[in-house]
């Protein structure tokens, strides 16, 4: 791997869309594939649009198109992920989720061909011929990743060997749930971004229950199942020492995560401030999720995905320092992130963040007025306002005014 590549591939990518400007003109392709695709979910499922996602020509370095943890570690600017992501073609077909290798649908072949780029190691090559004329594809969702151009997909070729992980290829025939398949690759140093893509394309899981998942509900689904599964032994913990306060920002996503020397709880705001990605107007919008010791029943619905990619490097966290605690992480969305490219910029705002250097204080006053320092200094907001209207804060209020009373 090159130590850095986004320059070089970015031109090229300039040079490919040049030569290509007139895409009514392009019906074949003999390209490569990075080991991604693109599961919609804007059909009356159980209809799925399933897109094979790949440059418009070879690319040796097609993995970074579809590389967050990568564009996270370089620091990549907004142009250059959008950039990236403008120079992939989404060749997409019709299914059934329930299409496997045995059924007789249709496009059964084009299914298995999806499955094999999903899983596989490395970008793998593959010859594709279009149905009709390319067009836009999806630019702006709070999920996912921009998807570049799309088209009806006629035919598919793979024409190199797909060489696909040891472990992978033993969770995939192993009769178990696919949570717990996860895991096991989690465990195998498998990232969340992998792992949602191996959900997404159906082959996880016990047979009768494996099916394709829409992209957007594959990645929320997998940082949901692997916090609870390290919630299950951060629960047992002991408390954090003193009170812990973290902050930074990525791409103008700034995140104050507050540790509290307690059980286990969690709250998110996001505030989204005017111009900034989801919000034209001139007020601050704002949207906040909870949870207690026990964890959530029911879906995050306003914060939504994020809530979830908030948690899960939070836990991870925990997890490495072998302690618990109430979380409160507030998200400031700043007019500098004026392209909205999905959620893992959520995900990797939050681990830069925690990569900072940790502020400590042996009081929760001591902490909420410094931290009200920074965000008006750092990122011209002061959190006062969400700390009054914090679940969290509120109950730990309530838990000391028994404690004293007691």
């Amino acid at each position: 791997m090159k130590e850095d590549i986004r320059f070089e591939v970015i031109k090229k990518i300039a040079e490919i869309n040049f030569k290509y400007k007139n895409l009514d003109k392009l019906s074949e392709l003999d390209t490569n594939s990075p080991p991604s695709v693109f599961i919609g979910s804007k059909l009356k499922y159980p209809l799925v649009n399933v897109g094979i996602l790949s440059p418009l020509e070879r690319d040796d370095d097609a993995w970074v198109y579809d590389s967050p943890d990568y564009w996270a570690k370089r620091n990549f600017k907004i142009k250059e992920v959008v950039s990236l992501r403008d120079g992939l073609l989404n060749s997409r077909f019709q299914t059934n989720v329930k299409a496997s290798l045995s059924s007789s649908n249709g496009n059964q072949k084009f299914v298995q061909i999806a499955q094999e780029l999903a899983t596989a190691l490395k970008p793998v090559d593959v010859e594709i011929e279009l149905e009709k004329k390319i067009g836009p594809g999806l630019k702006k969702d709070r999920v996912l990743a921009p998807q570049g151009m799309a088209a009806p997909l006629k035919k598919a070729k793979i024409t190199s060997n797909v060489k696909i992980h040891k472990k992978l290829d033993r969770v995939m025939n192993d009769e178990i749930k696919a949570s717990e398949g996860m895991f096991e690759l989690y465990k195998s140093k498998f990232d969340e971004y992998t792992l949602s893509k191996i959900l997404s394309v159906g082959v996880l899981g016990l047979k009768k229950n494996k099916k394709l998942v829409p992209t957007r509900w594959s990645i929320t689904a997998t940082d949901d199942a692997l916090g609870k599964r390290l919630l299950e032994k951060i629960r047992g913990y002991k408390w954090i020492e003193n009170y812990e306060l973290f902050f930074g920002e990525f791409m103008g996503n700034a995140y104050l995560i507050f540790l509290f020397p307690n059980v286990w709880s969690y709250e998110l705001f996001e505030l989204y401030l005017p111009g900034s990605s989801w919000n034209s107007s001139n007020e601050i919008k704002a949207a906040t999720d909870f949870e207690q010791f026990s964890g959530r029943k029911d879906y995050a619905s306003d914060t939504a995905g994020g809530y979830y990619a908030s948690r899960l490097p939070i836990l991870e966290y925990l997890e490495r320092i072998k302690r618990q605690a109430s979380v409160l992480a507030i998200r400031i969305e700043l007019p500098s992130y004026w392209a909205s490219l999905g959620v893992w910029v959520v995900r990797e705002s939050v681990r830069k963040a925690l990569n900072h250097r940790k502020l400590e204080f042996s009081e929760r006053n001591e902490l909420l007025k410094s931290a009200a320092k920074i965000g008006i200094i750092k990122f011209g907001f002061n959190p006062e306002t969400v700390f009054k209207k914090s679940k969290l804060i509120e109950s730990l209020k309530t838990q000391t005014r028994l404690k004293d009373w007691l």
